[in-house]
C-alpha cells in the first residue's frame, strides 16, 4: 500500500508520526513523504538574509530521518517558512494534488487544523480539499497528526480541538523515533521544551495509557472509505 505524509516542515514528519512511518515501513508498506515548506527563512528579519545553505542541510536531515524510519521517497518544496498565508491557497491545493496524482497513495496523513503554527492549518486545508471525494481521487483514509510544541501550545484556543481516536501502537519503534529526531539538531530541544527526547517519549507513553498500550501515536480520523 501507498502512504503519504505530507508535512509542512521539515521534522514535522517526525514529530508528528515518526514511530508509525517506522512501523508501516518494517509492515511492507510504501511510506513517501512530503515536506512543502523550507522550513528555516522565518528565523531571520528578513526571507532574503537566511542562507541557502541552510534549506539544504535540512532537506540532507531529512533524507536521513528517512533512512532510519525506513521512509521510501522524499517530495520537497520551499514555500516560506511561516508565511504560507501569503501564498495563493490555490497553488498549494494544486501542490498536493500533484503528489496525490505521482504517488497514487489509499492513506494520507497531514497536520491537524487546530495547531497554533499557521502552516500546519493551512497545509490541512490545502490536502483536505485535494482529498475531497470526487471520480479521480483514490484517497481511502485521512488522518491528521499533532505536533509537539504546535498543537497543545494552541491551548485549545482554536477550532476543531485536535481530538485523537485512532492510535498506533509504536512501543517497537519510539528509540527509532527519538533517534530519527536527534537527526534534526537545529530543530531539538532541551526538557522541559515538548521538542525533547524525553517530553517525546513521556507523550507517547501518555497516549499509549490511554489506549491501554506502551507507547502510541494519536491520530484523528477525518475520513475513511471502506
Amino acid at each position: 500500500m501507498n502512504i503519504l505524509i505530507v508535512a509542512a516542515h521539515p521534522d514535522d514528519e517526525v514529530l508528528g508520526c515518526g514511530g508509525t512511518i517506522a512501523r508501516l515501513s518494517q509492515e511492507g508498506h510504501n511510506v513517501f513523504v512530503a515536506i512543502l515548506g523550507e522550513g528555516v527563512t522565518s528565523r531571520f528579519a528578513k526571507r532574503d538574509l537566511a542562507d541557502p545553505k541552510l534549506i539544504q542541510a535540512l532537506q540532507d536531515c531529512s533524507r536521513k530521518t528517512g533512512k532510519i524510519l525506513g521512509v521510501k521517497d522524499f517530495v520537497f518544496h520551499e514555500l516560506p517558512d511561516n508565511q504560507f498565508d501569503t501564498v495563493p491557497l490555490l497553488d498549494i491545493i494544486k501542490m498536493v494534488e500533484k503528489l496525490l496524482a505521482d504517488l497514487q497513495p489509499q492513506v494520507v496523513y497531514t497536520h491537524h487544523a487546530g495547531d497554533l503554527n499557521i502552516d500546519h492549518a493551512i497545509v490541512y486545508r490545502a490536502v483536505l480539499t485535494a482529498t475531497r471525494p470526487v471520480a479521480v481521487a483514490r484517497i481511502k483514509t485521512l488522518y491528521t497528526f499533532e505536533i509537539a510544541s504546535s498543537s497543545e501550545w494552541a491551548f485549545q484556543s482554536f477550532n476543531p480541538v485536535f481530538r485523537p481516536n485512532t492510535f498506533v501502537d509504536i512501543s517497537k519503534t519510539l528509540e527509532t523515533k527519538i533517534e530519527a529526531m536527534k537527526i534534526y539538531e537545529s530543530e531539538t530541544r532541551s526538557f522541559p521544551h515538548p521538542r525533547s527526547s524525553k517530553a517525546l517519549i513521556s507523550n507517547a507513553q501518555r497516549w499509549g495509557s490511554v489506549a491501554g498500550i506502551e507507547a502510541a501515536e494519536p491520530f484523528e480520523l477525518i475520513r475513511e472509505v471502506r
